[in-house]
């Protein structure tokens, strides 16, 4: 079997774990950014085997200039549909933040009445 046989390569931005939803980003980030074992990310993942996630940290090493890129593209990628989710939030959000926002206010008020009595 050869190494590439684990994923397919759905686009050049797409690459995921063959039988699985999962993208290669999402194992690697946990590995590289949040320093997770092999058997942590298994563990995370259920729909994943040891044999995947290991099949995935082997192929970053492999190709680590290009991987690299590739999961860095997915944070920039990541940042900017934050940011535009932001600068155009939907009515759910718009909702919630009112809500947060007077749940807030009623907070200060009780703690302030409280301080006060």
């Amino acid at each position: 079997m050869q190494l590439e046989d684990y994923f397919n390569f759905l686009a050049p931005n797409d690459i995921r774990l063959k039988g699985t939803r999962v993208g290669i980003e999402t194992i690697l980030y946990d590995f590289t950014h949040r320093a997770r074992t092999p058997e942590e990310i298994a563990q995370t993942y259920p729909s994943l085997t040891l044999e995947q996630v290991y099949a995935t940290i082997v192929y970053y090493l492999h190709n680590s200039e290009a991987v690299s890129k590739y999961v860095a593209d997915w944070l920039e990628w990541g940042h900017q549909q934050w940011k535009a989710q932001q600068l155009n939030p939907s009515p759910a959000a718009i909702r919630m933040r009112k809500l947060r926002a007077e749940q807030e206010a009623k907070k200060k008020a009780n703690e302030s009445q409280v301080s006060i009595g």
